[in-house]
């Protein structure tokens, strides 16, 4: 014989009532937020693989963020380099027609104009920190303000404050290289010539530069001339270099997003609710909940102490 007591009638239903409210509420956080659990307990034995999908992610993020942090690098350094491959070729021009036309007047004007522009691109900064400082952030990487003060220093490497430590930038597992340029590597060739113009001008018995050049002027200039156009070469070296770096990084950061993609991918079939049985499961525990509570309120008229009375 089943012995039924009131008591044991009342903690069952209410045992069915809080089981309802629970699933309910468990429905209505996986519609809210849209995943199937809210912490790594939750997801139970997929819990291990999610976590190491999340690192996987998370790695990948930053490679990617370091990329995108190269880029802007390597757009003001392509800025930089083609503002000193344009100052070598106006001051290449400025020479030519000076020979051509056999006037020197403006040499010293066009010499002084090159200078600042290529110190300028050699001083050029990106978020607040020399570009081509090699590592020393704290001095301008040329010092010399003005092409008399390089004349008069005993060397073209005077100039140069700029460290030897290029930056080095890893934007995948496999793939790290130096992303920077320094002063001293690509800017002594150009700035010795200029300085070598200028002190001849100057400083040699068959100076300075005026209205009608002579045949000895015209010959140095000439073979200077030369020696422009291979540092102009040269120079152009360095922003093909800095080109193919951009490429580079961009190629390897479009592969670094579509691997985030896939992982995503992976994360959200292990995370991502199913929305559609996240709605069904809020109407049936809403069912069962008030099935649960008319259980309750019929149990205070199938009370014991009602018979006994």
């Amino acid at each position: 014989m089943t012995r039924v007591s009131t008591l044991g009638n009342y903690n069952s239903a209410l045992l069915n009532l809080f089981a309802a409210q629970n699933r309910q509420f468990d429905a209505q956080q996986r519609l809210a937020t849209e995943k199937v659990a809210n912490d790594l307990q939750g997801f139970g034995r997929s819990s291990e693989s999610l976590t190491a999908l999340k690192g996987a992610q998370a790695r990948i993020q930053g490679f990617i963020d370091t990329g995108d942090t190269l880029l802007a690098r390597l757009e003001t350094q392509d800025l930089a380099l083609s503002r000193g491959s344009s100052a070598i070729d106006r001051l290449r021009s400025a020479l030519g027609n000076s020979i051509a036309n056999e006037a020197g007047g403006t040499i010293n004007l066009e010499l002084e104009a090159a200078f600042q522009d290529f110190r300028g691109a050699l001083n050029m900064e990106h978020q607040g920190q020399f570009v081509f400082s090699g590592g020393n952030s704290v001095e301008t990487p040329v010092e010399f303000t003005t092409l008399d003060q390089l004349v008069a220093a005993p060397d073209v490497a005077s100039a140069f404050n700029n460290g030897s430590l290029k930056t080095r930038s890893r934007i995948s597992e496999t793939t790290a290289f130096d992303s920077s340029f320094l002063a001293d590597e690509i800017g002594t060739e150009a700035l010795e010539i200029m300085r070598e113009i200028r002190a001849f001008s100057d400083t040699n018995a068959d100076g300075p530069f005026a209205t009608k050049l002579t045949e000895a002027q015209k010959t140095f200039l000439t073979g200077k001339l030369s020696e422009l156009a291979t540092a102009g070469g040269n120079f152009l070296t360095h922003v093909a270099q800095n080109g193919a770096l951009f490429q580079q990084v961009e190629s390897i950061n479009a592969n670094n997003a579509a691997q985030l993609s896939q992982l995503d991918a992976l994360v959200g079939q292990r995370t991502d609710a199913d929305l559609a049985q996240a709605a069904v499961d809020i109407k049936l525990s809403e069912v069962a909940i008030q099935a649960s509570a008319q259980v309750i309120n019929q149990l205070r008229n199938v009370s014991l102490l009602n018979f006994l009375t």
